[in-house]
């Protein structure tokens, strides 16, 4: 496990050592030693905190854009693939406690337990310090992607995109093929979309909806890479 002191010196906060590693656990880790304390509170009121700060920076720093484009950036700074990237920049994933099954399926770097426990960071660091301290960190952790175009792209159906993408270039049907995997308490579903009998992305995620979203996600990145004609 890496030194949590790492960890607060990158995030730029202090948090006391116990909410510290109540954020870092999954519940996996938690179903497997006796049923104890998970981030999953932590997380819903990070959430919260996460919402409320970068709802607050747009409507002060954008006092033209309408209603919609607010919602839709909002969207984008608050979705699990910006906070999974969020998460990976700061190298949270070698920190969190995971369950042996989440560990043998590489759940360290997984978008949604990523997101879930960035969450779950803002929610103890709100609890240690306050608001101002936890607002001001969601904004240097957010600030970059809210003038992002591409993080912009995290607000997007990428299933609609992908089967929109397929039609207009007549590259055959869109099929996903789903599996699921764990206990029923942390059962972890992994995609893989089919175009025209080919692979295009991968995607994991606690639910198949979200695996499917993360494999279009993983696929559209792989159409945008390829060489123009």
């Amino acid at each position: 496990m890496a030194s949590s002191e790492d960890l607060l010196k990158r995030l730029g906060v202090t948090i006391d050592a116990e909410t510290l590693r109540l954020a870092l656990t999954h519940r996996s880790y938690a179903y497997e030693n006796g049923g104890i304390p998970t981030n999953e509170r932590l997380e819903f009121l990070g959430d919260s905190i996460l919402g409320y700060s970068v709802t607050e920076a747009l409507y002060r720093d954008y006092p033209d854009l309408p209603e919609g484009e607010l919602a839709k950036r909002r969207s984008a700074v608050v979705s699990t693939r910006a906070l999974a990237g969020i998460a990976r920049h700061l190298e949270v994933g070698g920190h969190i406690y995971l369950g042996q099954g989440e560990k043998r399926t590489n759940g360290m770097d997984k978008s949604s337990i990523l997101a879930d426990t960035m969450e779950a960071l803002i929610g103890a660091c709100y609890l240690c310090n306050g608001i101002e301290v936890a607002r001001d960190m969601v904004m240097r952790l957010v600030s970059p992607l809210l003038t992002d175009a591409e993080a912009l792209g995290a607000a997007t159906d990428w299933k609609t995109y992908i089967q929109e993408y397929a039609a207009s270039h007549q590259l055959g049907p869109v099929i996903y093929d789903v599996t699921g995997s764990g206990p029923d308490h942390a059962r972890v579903f992994e995609a893989r979309l089919i175009m025209g009998g080919e692979s295009y992305g991968t995607g994991h995620g606690n639910s198949k909806k979200e695996a499917e979203q993360e494999a279009a996600g993983d696929a559209w990145r792989t159409l945008q890479s390829v060489p123009k004609a």
